[in-house]
């Protein structure tokens, strides 16, 4: 029985419209709450550009985009290493996160600090939240590639996920407009 493309499609459009509008809730709460915290830490004390790691995380979306023509192609051994690299790539931006986190955490930011503490977990952690979702999902993908069980014939459930991968790196780019640059 073959997955019915359609049905795919708009279920993950429904889904992606769905966390674009939490996504936009917590935006609109940072950029609502900037410059109201009475004490600090604020973000210029505080915030530094993750630079690497975002290039790492928007890097993930061509080795995803590569993996999945790979497949389509029917060439699998080339989509076992773009999707490895993308798992990969997507590791790296979340141990960057992780990093940051402890960083903040020494200075004296947590999300009980501040006004902007609260904000900035609450978005920045939902953002690596859907990171570490879509992450479990490639690496089980890639569990299933390493054993032969991916083909051609799953290359439509693969751009699917492809899909929501693409949508986390898209919001990490308002995520990251809105705290380190404007927000700074």
């Amino acid at each position: 029985m073959t997955a019915n493309p359609i049905r795919g499609r708009a279920a993950m459009v429904s889904l992606i419209v769905t966390e674009s509008a939490f996504f936009a809730i917590f935006v609109g709460a940072y950029l609502f709450y900037i410059g109201k915290s009475l004490a600090g830490p604020t973000p210029r004390d505080v915030l530094e550009l993750p630079i690497v790691a975002t290039i790492a995380l928007l890097s993930s979306s061509v080795t995803m985009a590569l993996a999945v023509r790979a497949l389509r192609g029917e060439r699998v051994q080339a989509f076992r290493a773009w999707w490895l690299a993308t798992l990969a790539l997507g590791l790296f931006f979340l141990v960057g996160t992780a990093r940051e986190w402890d960083r903040l955490i020494a200075r004296g930011l947590t999300i009980r600090t501040n006004l902007f503490g609260t904000t900035y977990y609450a978005l920045v952690g939902l953002h690596a939240t859907h990171v570490t979702i879509g992450l479990l999902l490639i690496a089980i993908v890639l569990f299933f590639a390493l054993r032969g069980s991916v083909a051609a014939r799953d290359a439509e459930r693969t751009e699917m996920l492809s899909w929501y991968w693409h949508f986390v790196d898209a919001v990490w780019v308002v995520v990251f407009t809105t705290v380190y640059v404007i927000g700074r």
